[in-house]
């Protein structure tokens, strides 16, 4: 036999042996057997689970339109620790039967435990369509939309779940929080005030009750809150910076900068506490320290409008006009809709001698106020819903 045909005899022979190979995998036979969801099941009781994964794998691969199969297998890598695979094999079962018992829940769980809050919503929604009074399900749709960053929606939930569980503290304070952060202030200060009967003492609850109440527009009683946190703890993160924004924006410039130099002292890298101190001080018509503190804080964050806002104007002042524009062109970037960044590239452009570039400005100045009028406008007659009657007890 010469070296061609021996070659030719060796390619044949593994050609068979991966054919056979192959019709052992599409059909599913394993360990010389076929599978069977029994076995699957049996494996998985005994605590196999790696076994029983390939059970599954071998059976779902012979039988791939069976959706409590995939489930099964879903349940099983979920056991095993390995979220995404079990996700994907949830998937498949939804693909073929979404009404299939469970499996929108386990669905939305095993994507809630990978922190794919966005992912969990939908089949936490098919599984309260499903189950409509769970709680479990309430809850953990809440808590899905409060990951996602969806405020309003977490407190629709949260809220719901809160009176089902009226004595649990972590409800309410996620709740509460997304009362705040998505501006229903009087929500929120309900659930700090419960908040704030179980530990009077808190300074983060304090310092959310005085967020809420700033929300509200009572700002004497906000930095009362923010007072009294500062006094239950005097490190709590970020305590110092926002008892001094509340004092800055009272027009309280002493007691605002001594309060954003305490912070800076606990921590030097607070890019908000240099953004306010500076303006502080430009106020004060410090402008080298202002522009010190201001360019130490866009150094640190690139994303703080009102700092490049403040190097502008001064900037201006000092008539470094083209360092002016790239920092008023920065703000603007960040935020085109805002009245204050046009004014002054509107006045940067006229002591630059750029007539026609400020009044382009001062232009969209008053376009941008009679859009704010408008809005308010609209606010102030849009129709009040009829308050819906409470249920009866």
């Amino acid at each position: 036999m010469n070296l061609q045909t021996k070659r030719n005899w060796i390619f044949v022979r593994i050609a068979t042996w991966l054919a056979v190979v192959a019709l052992f995998l599409s059909t599913g036979v394993v360990g010389g057997q076929a599978p069977s969801p029994e076995r699957a099941i049996a494996l998985e009781k005994e605590g196999k689970l790696a076994e029983a994964e390939r059970e599954w794998r071998a059976w779902t691969t012979a039988n791939p339109k069976d959706a409590a199969a995939f489930a099964s297998l879903g349940v099983v890598l979920s056991k095993l620790g390995n979220y995404e695979a079990a996700a994907g094999a949830y998937r498949k079962a939804v693909a073929l039967n979404p009404k299939l018992p469970g499996i929108q829940l386990n669905l939305g769980i095993t994507e809630f435990r990978q922190a794919k809050f966005q992912a969990a919503i939908d089949p936490f929604r098919a599984a309260l369509a499903a189950d409509p009074e769970s709680m479990q399900v309430v809850t953990l749709l809440g808590m899905s939309y409060y990951g996602a960053g969806q405020f309003s929606e977490a407190s629709e939930y949260l809220e719901r779940a809160s009176r089902a569980d009226p004595r649990n503290a972590e409800l309410h304070s996620v709740l509460a929080q997304s009362c705040l952060s998505a501006k229903k202030f009087d929500c929120a200060l309900g659930e700090f005030t419960w908040i704030m009967k179980q530990n009077p003492n808190s300074a983060s609850a304090h310092m959310l009750m005085g967020q809420a109440y700033d929300g509200l527009k009572r700002t004497d009683e906000a930095i009362a809150e923010f007072q009294l946190a500062v006094k239950a703890d005097p490190q709590a993160t970020n305590v110092h910076f926002g008892l001094g924004y509340l004092y800055w924006k009272t027009g309280r410039y002493d007691e605002a900068a001594e309060a954003f130099e305490k912070q800076l002292a606990i921590d030097a890298q607070n890019a908000e506490a240099l953004t306010y101190l500076g303006d502080v001080e430009l106020k004060r018509n410090h402008l080298d320290k202002a522009l010190e503190l201001l360019k130490r804080a866009v150094q640190l964050r690139a994303d703080i409008r009102y700092a490049y806002l403040d190097i502008g104007s001064i900037q201006t002042q000092l008539q470094e006009y083209d360092e002016a524009l790239t920092a008023l062109q920065h703000a603007e970037k960040l935020d085109p809709d805002q009245i204050d960044v046009h004014f002054r590239l509107g006045t940067l452009y006229k002591a630059m001698g750029k007539t026609a570039e400020s009044q382009k400005e001062f232009v969209k100045v008053k376009e941008l106020q009679k859009k704010a009028e408008d809005d308010l406008a609209d606010q102030m007659n849009r129709p009040r819903a009829t308050p819906a009657r409470a249920p009866q007890p």
